[in-house]
């Protein structure tokens, strides 16, 4: 009796009874953070932790949240924001400081070179493919750190480096880390996650085939206006739609004939050696060279050894070891070994604690679920099994084959805590942020909204997954929030709700390049600290266009061409 007075139900309309008088109040840390980053340009922890003030406040006074649950969600979502994700990008940082420290950054560089000198293709190929590539492999922040740290220590402008990182992300997300996201929605409503996976394959290889061209435009008119970044896509279009063309065709066919796990895996392969192989014979009349190269927090001792296959080798150590760590570490068998539910063989390493007040205490409800539901809040520290550990292992067996001292190893890794304490504390703020916002149901009321435009909904059903991305960071997450109600609606007024459950997964992938987490991310990967509000401002115009795309594209789907839809 005791437990079930403790119980808390979320209310979806707590203001005036009125859904649309909720979605106002529930919207004003998600204005005010865009306003304090687009308009007042505070520092990303700043706007962070005003904006979590902000939810805490309208979650206990205005959705009567109980005070202990409001508090124990703000600090369930700072503990998220430490591990896994901190952890990721502080292992990544501190992977490529020992790929810089150690003098072989330089022959990376000159590695790159040998396949072209133009710093728009090395972005088109590291930025695109590769980020892919380390999308379906781990997800979760690592791709945009690794590709945006290394394109910054070949010469790339901090700022565009991460915006374009950020953009280039969008192709692959959707299947990212293995297909979760898809594999989330499939299980939480019961549609075949090949469907839904074969959906969103028929609708991002279209996105994908055009961002190769974008990043290439964006680059070129940030120096010279719109004619320079039409000149620069005239001149390097046979390799971007070589690049483009071939993730987009693999991303379809793969997504459609195998299922929602490999997708950016083979896309990202396939695209990248295409490419590669392409620039083996074919060049650009104009070579745009990249500048002198940078480094991100770290002092830079260049060396120009005999450029052999074995230099070579050795010098991309750290993120071959990286992306075999990657690898292995999201193997289903090595997962199972630690699964919590099925006790796997090593699942008595992983640390959980069920968050106090907050664990199946809150009740979410009609018409989010079908049925009552308890929330869920269970923390999980994978100390070895989290992805961040596999990355920072890499790094640890990349100092003795870079002939790192443990001495100037430790001090690196010190230095690398020290230049991230602000980012981890930004993304402190943001993870908690959304968790107070989804456990007070202010995310909810904000979904609800949208589900009110009755058969318009097919055209907003993609904004639900960019709002999703936006709260939380995660595709995933974002599919866990809102695929029951995106079936629930759909069922409603008549369209397939396959459809709309893979559009809330499509329509979330163009939110990540705006998320909080994702921004703090960026900007921590490059040495951006406490300029998190110009990145915003790079990449928020983008994501809107992008979702714009999406939301066009469901709505022919579900009333226009409905045989695009797989059956």
């Amino acid at each position: 009796m005791e437990q079930a007075a403790s119980v808390w139900t979320q209310n979806y309309a707590p203001i005036g009874g009125s859904i649309w008088l909720s979605t106002l109040v529930a919207l004003i840390p998600v204005v005010f953070f865009f306003v304090a980053l687009v308009g007042l340009r505070l520092k990303g922890y700043v706007a962070g932790a005003i904006t979590v003030l902000l939810a805490f406040l309208v979650a206990v006074l205005g959705y009567g949240m109980p005070l202990a649950k409001a508090i124990w969600a703000t600090l369930y979502g700072f503990g998220y924001g430490l591990w896994p994700i901190a952890w990721i990008i502080v292992a990544a940082v501190f992977l490529y400081k020992v790929a810089v420290k150690t003098g072989q950054f330089e022959v990376i560089r000159q590695s790159v070179l040998s396949i072209t000198e133009d710093q728009r293709l090395l972005v088109v190929l590291i930025g695109f493919c590769f980020g892919a590539f380390l999308e379906g492999a781990a997800g979760f922040g690592a791709p945009v750190a690794i590709t945006a740290a290394l394109l910054v220590g070949l010469g790339l402008n901090p700022l565009y480096a991460a915006g374009l990182c950020l953009i280039a992300n969008t192709a692959p997300v959707a299947f990212g880390a293995l297909g979760i996201p898809i594999t989330v929605a499939g299980s939480l409503t019961g549609i075949p996650a090949h469907t839904i996976g074969a959906i969103a394959g028929r609708q991002l290889p279209l996105l994908a085939c055009f961002v190769p061209f974008f990043m290439v435009y964006l680059m070129d008119s940030g120096k010279g206006g719109a004619k320079a970044g039409m000149k620069g896509v005239r001149d390097l279009w046979p390799a971007l739609l070589v690049a483009g063309l071939s993730f987009a065709v693999t991303q379809y066919f793969t997504s459609n004939h195998l299922g929602p796990e490999l997708p950016d895996i083979t896309s990202a392969l396939v695209s990248l050696l295409a490419t590669a192989g392409f620039l083996k014979v074919w060049k650009p009349a104009e070579i745009q060279p990249i500048p002198a190269p940078q480094t991100v927090g770290a002092a830079y001792r260049p060396v120009m050894p005999t450029m052999t296959a074995g230099s070579v080798l050795k010098a991309w150590s750290p993120f071959l070891l990286l992306t075999l760590f990657v690898v292995m570490w999201s193997l289903p068998a090595f997962k199972a070994l630690f699964d919590l539910k099925t006790h796997g063989a090593l699942s008595g390493m992983v640390l959980h604690w069920d968050v106090p007040t907050l664990h199946n205490q809150v009740m979410k409800v009609a018409p989010i679920v079908a049925e009552p539901t308890p929330y869920a809040a269970s923390y999980k520290l994978d100390w070895f099994s989290g992805t961040g550990t596999g990355i920072f292992l890499a790094a640890l067996i990349s100092m003795a084959v870079l002939g790192m001292k443990p001495r100037e190893g430790v001090q690196t890794f010190v230095e690398t805590l020290k230049e991230l304490a602000y980012p981890i504390l930004s993304i402190m703020f943001v993870l908690g942020f959304a968790y107070i916002a989804n456990y007070s149901g202010q995310s909810a009321t904000m979904a609800l909204a949208l589900a009110q435009t009755g058969h318009l909904f097919p055209l907003f059903s993609p904004v639900l997954g960019w709002l999703g991305v936006f709260l939380t960071g995660s595709d995933t997450s974002s599919n866990a929030l809102f695929s029951g109600l995106q079936q629930v609606t759909a069922q409603q007024i008549g369209v397939n709700p396959a459809l709309t459950v893979a559009a809330n997964t499509t329509g979330g992938v163009t939110g990540k390049m705006i998320s909080p987490q994702s921004i703090a991310v960026a900007c921590a990967a490059v040495g951006l600290v406490g300029r998190e509000s110009e990145l915003l401002r790079f990449t928020v115009k983008k994501s809107l266009g992008f979702l714009a795309v999406i939301m066009v594209i469901t709505y022919l789907q579900a009333y226009v061409v409905p045989g695009m839809i797989p059956r």
